[in-house]
């Protein structure tokens, strides 16, 4: 495992962890982008849920690498999915957020590779 691999895998778990804080936390930034994509507010839970188990799921990856693999995995369809939805709602001017969160979280992957 580099030094590299810890580094970026920790940082990226670090930012979807901030990044499903501010869904339980309703910031006001992720709040309004969301409604207006037309994303149900009964989904936000799910959501900041997905994200905290990935990010948690990111740092037990350097401790036991398929928990990590999986985890990336699953970040990398979720944002995906972020982006589809964004591009959908014809944000265009927002796809460069959900791809922020998404490149530590492939660049973790590929560095584990």
């Amino acid at each position: 495992m580099s030094t590299a691999y810890v580094i970026v895998t920790l940082f990226a778990a670090a930012f979807v962890g901030f990044s499903a804080v501010s869904v339980f936390a309703r910031a006001k930034w992720v709040v309004e982008p969301i409604t207006s994509y037309g994303v149900p507010e009964a989904w936000w839970p799910w959501l900041g849920t997905a994200k905290a188990a990935g990010a948690a799921g990111l740092v037990a990856g350097l401790f036991v690498p398929p928990i990590g693999i999986a985890a990336a995995i699953g970040l990398v369809l979720y944002f995906l999915g972020a982006v589809v939805t964004v591009a959908r709602a014809r944000s265009y001017g927002h796809l460069a957020f959900p791809l922020l969160y998404l490149a530590p979280v492939v660049a973790s992957l590929a560095l584990l590779s």
